[in-house]
Formats: structure tokens, sequence, C-alpha cells
């Protein structure tokens, strides 16, 4: 893990306590240029955890707290007649921004919850027919208390598969509590986080993350995963091709927290079942037996057989790729 990105999360610590693993995948999940879901239940730091990555990082932040009032301009902005000019102007809602925290989002309306899929999925939103750029870096956290709760909705399936990882925070040990009382005590911890890198960096972190080698077999090795999503008894949807993108870019992200070029197995391994098992619909008879999606997406892991790919072959096809072509060719 190089030193800039061990710094994020070495601030986020401060005010998150006791939580490094959940830390570690949504650093993953930004530098793969992906969305984050956080369900759980109230109170246990998703709104800190979104804001001290926003300080560690200095991104501009955004935050709309979703009941079932907020209207989709509310999220997109809208079109204002300035009668000095005789025309329609456009001002922008609370989703321009780097990171934008959309907390309690299952308790909105479907049609607000719609505001965000545009600008999730193409980084654009589009008013009265004119398409409107947002900021990059751009995130979205979303967290939304499970399913049940009093006034909440589930999300529809679309706008799930948007998410690149489902996280849940949980509570903390008591350990991590009695150390979350103590730091209290000297104010918020929230207010000690400390800038590590711009948004710019982050931009630069993202790029060279995309740029990570994944070797035909490291590819084919995804999709058999994938696919094995889509034939399995026990699941009445699998994985789509989002999917597939998805977990690409996330085992690049882990192959470039491991200070690596180029994606191994292992990458594919690690990141498969977080990536996917918030997108799959189990059967009713699966439902019945107790199975979990990511019981199932686990299995399938360990079913599916691992390509024999050497680093030195990896590494050997990334530098022949990023050979240039001689200027007669």
């Amino acid at each position: 893990m190089n030193s800039k990105i061990q710094g994020i999360i070495a601030e986020t610590e401060k005010a998150v306590i006791g939580k490094r693993n959940i830390l570690i995948w949504a650093m993953l999940a930004i530098l793969a240029d992906g969305h984050i879901l956080l369900e759980d239940i109230p109170g246990v730091g998703k709104t800190t955890m979104a804001l001290a990555f926003c300080r560690a990082m200095n991104l501009q932040y955004g935050r709309v707290q979703f009941t079932p009032d907020v209207l989709p301009s509310d999220i997109t902005g809208y079109s204002l007649y300035h009668k000095d000019s005789g025309k329609m102007e456009y001002r922008p809602g609370a989703i321009f921004c780097n990171l934008f925290l959309a907390d309690e989002l299952n308790r909105a309306t479907s049609r607000t919850q719609s505001a965000l899929l545009e600008a999730m999925e193409e980084g654009q939103v589009t008013v009265d027919g004119s398409s409107y750029a947002l900021p990059r870096p751009f995130c979205v956290i979303a967290t939304q208390n499970p399913t049940g709760a009093a006034g909440t909705q589930r999300l529809p399936d679309s706008q799930i598969d948007r998410f690149m990882i489902r996280l849940s925070i949980g509570y903390p040990n008591p350990t991590s509590e009695s150390e979350m009382i103590l730091r209290y005590q000297q104010g918020r911890p929230l207010d000690r986080v400390m800038r590590v890198i711009s948004g710019s960096d982050l931009c630069n972190m993202q790029n060279e993350c995309a740029s990570v080698y994944i070797a035909k077999e490291v590819a084919d090795y995804i999709v058999a995963l994938v696919t094995a999503t889509r034939q399995s008894p026990d699941l009445a949807r699998g994985a789509s091709p989002r999917a597939t993108l998805g977990i690409m870019a996330m085992a690049k992200a882990h192959a470039y927290l491991s200070e690596r070029d180029y994606v191994v197995p292992a990458d594919v391994r690690t990141v498969f079942t977080m990536t996917v098992f918030h997108r799959l619909l189990l059967t009713p008879e699966a439902e019945h037996l107790g199975k979990t999606a990511m019981d199932i997406a686990n299995q399938i892991l360990k079913d599916t057989p691992i390509p024999n790919v050497l680093q030195n072959t990896a590494s050997s096809e990334r530098k022949t790729t990023n050979k240039q072509p001689p200027k007669n060719a």
C-alpha cells in the first residue's frame, strides 16, 4: 500500500474507529471510480465515514437527507427564468460536488431515487433537455436503513446494480467503543482529520488504477465467475455485464493497492464476492434453505478453476503491450 493511501486510511481512522477493513473496501471502490452503498442501522458512523474521506482527500462535499418530500430537482438542479436576461438559467443541485452523500436513500420516492441513475452511470445530469457534466472526481456514498425499518422501501434493482460494493459498518467492539468515548473528550475526532491528497491527486490515482494491465487469462477468469452466477440453480438472476466491469475495476484497484501494475487471479478472488453479492437475486427455494447471496458467490469462487498466470508472464505481457509501434508501421 503506497504512502498516500496509507495516509488517507490513517486520517479516516481518527474518526471511524476499529473499522479499518471497511475503510479499505471503501477506498478500493473510490480508486475504482465506483459508488458505495452502506446498509446499516442509524448511528454507526456512515455519515462520519463519508465526511472523513472528504476531509482526507480535500473533496467538495454534498449531502441530502432523503425523505418522501425530496424532489428530483433538489438533486439535479432546475431551470429558473431570469427577468433581466429574459432567459432560463440553470441552478445546479446538491449533486454538483466530488462526494455526494445520499443519506437514507431508501426513504425517498422512486422518482427521486431515479434522479441519481444518470449521474452515477455517466457523470452528468440532464435538466430540461440540457446535459451538465459533474465535477471530477465524483463518487456517491448512499446509506440505507435495513428493509422493513419504518418508512423504508427496497431500492430498485437497476439502482443497486450501479453501486460498486455494498458495505455494512456494524457495531464497534467494546474496545473501539471505549476509545471512541475517550477521543470525544478532546472534541470531535472528525475535526482532527487532516488533508492527505487533493481531488486532482485522486483523479490521477484513479487514472493509474484504470491503466493497470489485465491479461486475457485473467479476463477469461472473471467472465467464468460471472457466467457461473448466471448458471447457478440457486440464483434467479446472476451478475450483469456491469458487474463484470466492476470486478475488473476492483481487481485493478486491489493490484494498485498492492503496488503492482498488473492483475493476478488473487486480486479477482479477493474482490469478487464483495463486488457481486448485492447484485444477485436468489430463487425462493434457495432462500427457504437459508442460503445467502454471499454464500453462493463464495461457493462459485471455490468451484471455478483458477488460471495459472505467472507474475513474470503478466509483467512481460504488460511491457510488450506498452511498446510503441514503429513509425513506419
